[in-house]
């Protein structure tokens, strides 16, 4: 399951062969494409690339530009060696997607027979889940239970965890012990929802006389936490915020709690009794408005909590500072044995460049002095290698690009999709804005519903009024024809930057495992998801040796 890892020397070699490239190409990878015309991107670019790439057809742009696995390449002209060594060296630098068991495919084979239900998933997993999340839930269990075998931990603390999807795999399905913790009110009462429907379904199963043996044997109930994880507090106000006090009730009885008394350390993440259920009873289950201390608890100061017994640190998909924030618990803390990280949303992490990026969720209560963000407390860079490397700077735009799925943007090119025009509309709509209004430069205009499907008039008219402008405003049609003529072009300069967007991801992954290193753990990085299928697919993994 695990991938091979590089050593520590080849860890570092690489982050400084990436950041020395990177920083060429900043021009690229900090560009937007809504501003192609009105920052003439395409000018931008050396002239002997321009001249190769500017009639390339979609086709020719996925199979020239972005298939890093393309051998028979054939040129319409000669390429300049520039372009040729930029295309050569991103595919090369960054890590690889694809997984060993299933490569190239565009949906992995339990979702061959019927494309919304995994075929490799219990039922009983599958209600409320969409076929992306099956495929990660049912992934990333496995992992989590092949490291609880390694490391003899059967704990779990599941952070970010949503409405529980994973979190009741890995209890119901795997037989772990699960504490879940979210910071969304709603989302935990849905995940006590969705568990008491799970628990009658398995009821319902029992009855059966040809029960499928994908049902589950063990009922080990998860325990939920509503409460926000403070990227700057300590890993014990992390352990005092999985200890609060709760109130039970019956999920086949919700209405009716259960008052028991306040529960220890040792009970916060309960463990298993040798048949695989909980030492409570198994109807026993949490409030999700009063099992979590508030945030101004987590934000303050904590005393050091009791002692706790290990766990296994996990987040799918954990947003932001999140990610980066379950690492240095995993560091820190010695009741972590273990961690599988799957991150996202890297335009939300912090920098010392930009320590307040749009989307970050900030602590309503003031902190106390020695809560500041210090300079190794930034969501990037983790490591002090990558820190001391010159032009490791990734700006808020270099690490939103990163998030963009390659592999669905190949795709479009492929099939010469419709869809391919919404950044051409978008650019060109960036033109009349600052015309009229230079101060809405990049103005947050929501996706318009199936905009590839309307000409441009039309797509500007509900454009404009989402700004504040006049929807009838005056579009020269000579104008609009020109742009819209360069659509192959703005399609290509995409390209360029997303052949970027693996790279940069590389790097903030790259630098995560260095700062492991650099702690004295070693780490592996596993594709372990069908990137077609879940863009971000790699999974950190690592744990403490005994």
């Amino acid at each position: 399951m695990f991938s091979s890892g590089l050593s520590a020397v080849e860890q570092r070699e690489l982050a400084e062969r990436i950041t020395r490239f990177l920083s060429l190409y900043t021009h690229i990878s900090d560009s937007y494409i809504i501003e192609f015309f009105s920052q003439d991107l395409w000018k931008s670019l050396p002239n002997s690339w321009q001249l190769v790439l500017q009639d390339l057809s979609y086709q020719q742009t996925a199979e020239l530009l972005l298939d890093s696995k393309n051998q028979h390449r054939r040129y319409g002209s000669v390429w300049p060696l520039s372009l040729l060594a930029f295309r050569t060296t991103a595919h090369r630098l960054a890590f690889p997607r694809d997984l060993r068991q299933d490569p190239g495919a565009l949906k992995p084979e339990e979702f061959q027979e019927n494309q919304s239900q995994s075929s490799m998933l219990c039922h009983i997993f599958r209600k409320h889940v969409k076929p992306k999340k099956q495929h990660e839930i049912r992934k990333l269990g496995m992992l989590v239970k092949q490291l609880s075998e390694q490391t003899e931990c059967s704990r779990v603390v599941d952070v970010g965890s949503g409405q529980g999807h994973l979190t009741r795999f890995l209890s119901f399905g795997l037989g772990l012990s699960v504490t879940a913790i979210e910071a969304d009110h709603a989302q935990v009462a849905r995940a006590y929802k969705f568990d008491t429907q799970l628990l009658c379904a398995l009821e319902k199963e029992k009855q059966k006389e040809d029960s499928s043996s994908l049902v589950p044997a063990s009922q080990s109930t998860p325990r939920h936490v509503a409460g926000w994880v403070n990227p700057r507090a300590s890993w014990e106000a992390f352990l005092t915020q999985l200890s609060a006090p709760d109130v039970q009730q019956h999920p086949l009885n919700p209405t009716g709690p259960i008052q028991k008394k306040p529960r220890g350390p040792e009970d916060a993440l309960h463990t298993p009794t040798s048949n695989g259920r909980q030492s409570r009873d198994l109807g026993e289950k949490l409030s999700p408005w009063q099992c979590s201390s508030s945030v101004k608890d987590v934000c303050q100061e904590e005393s050091s909590p009791p002692e706790y017994p290990d766990f296994i640190l996990t987040g799918l998909h954990a947003c932001g500072d999140l990610s980066a924030t379950l690492l240095r618990h995993f560091v820190k803390c010695p009741h972590v044995c273990g961690i599988t990280s799957v991150a996202c949303c890297y335009m939300k992490i912090t920098t010392k460049e930009n320590p307040s990026p749009p989307g970050r969720v900030e602590c309503s209560v003031p902190l106390a002095p020695n809560q500041e963000l210090g300079p190794s407390d930034y969501g990037y860079p983790m490591s002090s290698w990558v820190q001391g490397l010159p032009g490791h700077q990734l700006s808020y735009k270099a690490r939103e690009g990163a998030c963009h799925a390659v592999e669905d943007y190949v795709q479009r090119l492929r099939e010469e999709s419709e869809l391919l025009r919404t950044h051409c509309y978008r650019a060109m709509l960036e033109v009349f804005i600052r015309e009229v209004r230079p101060d809405l430069c990049r103005a947050g205009i929501q996706t318009i519903k199936k905009a590839h499907m309307l000409p441009f008039t039309e797509y500007a008219r509900l454009g404009l009024a989402r700004v504040g402008l006049p929807p009838g405003l005056f579009l020269d049609p000579e104008r609009v024809e020109a742009m819209l003529k360069q659509q192959s072009r703005v399609v290509v300069y995409f390209s360029l930057a997303l052949l970027l967007a693996p790279v940069v991801e590389t790097l903030v992954l790259l630098d995560r495992m260095i700062y492991l290193q650099e702690n004295g753990l070693h780490s592996q990085l596993v594709p372990l998801f069908n990137p077609h299928f879940s863009p971000r697919n790699f999974v950190l993994v690592a744990h403490k040796r005994k």
